[in-house]
């Protein structure tokens, strides 16, 4: 594939399983309909030049694979300025513990390891050789689906308006009483 920016933007949806989605190039580790590349994320690297994607798509992937090898070379895939969109399991997510091939937890500020300007990255400086610019979007979702999570809406008004909300409500009890569901993330290179 070309990196040259006067090609169109390419985009990469990782881990794609039947999730295809048209104008990407569509990965994933089984040979299934409309996937363009068959490829294990943990074979590292991956088959792709430096900077050729402006756009990066891991929908409900990390949580599977030790992701921080994972994540650098996403990173170098990744154009500068390019969008790396991220959605896994919030950390008290039934989810986690009913599928047998989660081995990754994740918590608001899982990512901040990667964002110099954030507190977690300057009480650890160094403990990785790469970092990403900001993450302009992160959201933790909650169940909607029956009138026995009601007040989950309320709590997810609440809990997205800041980040410090999404902070105390992980530190508090409110996270055990109304348990999360997903988070999002968009992570800039």
């Amino acid at each position: 594939m070309n990196s040259d920016h006067s090609s169109p933007i390419q985009k990469l949806n990782i881990g794609c399983g039947t999730h295809i989605k048209s104008g990407w190039v569509n990965l994933d580790i089984a040979n299934l309909p409309g996937v363009d590349m068959v490829h294990d994320i943990e074979k590292l690297p991956l088959p792709f030049v430096d900077a050729q994607f402006d756009e990066i798509l891991c929908e409900f992937v990390l949580e599977h694979i030790n992701w921080p090898p994972v994540l650098k070379e996403i990173h170098r895939i990744l154009a500068p300025g390019g969008k790396l969109h991220v959605l896994v399991p919030h950390f008290t997510s039934k989810q986690n513990f009913t599928d047998p091939q989660h081995v990754r937890l994740f918590s608001i500020e899982t990512f901040d390891f990667f964002i110099p300007s954030t507190k977690t990255y300057q009480s650890h400086p160094g403990y990785f050789d790469f970092y990403f610019t900001s993450i302009p979007e992160h959201r933790i979702t909650f169940e909607l689906s029956s009138r026995l999570f009601f007040f989950n809406k309320f709590v997810a008004k609440w809990v997205n308006k800041t980040k410090y909300r999404q902070q105390l409500y992980e530190s508090l009890f409110l996270s055990r009483l109304f348990p999360a569901e997903n988070i999002i993330f968009t992570i800039v290179k």
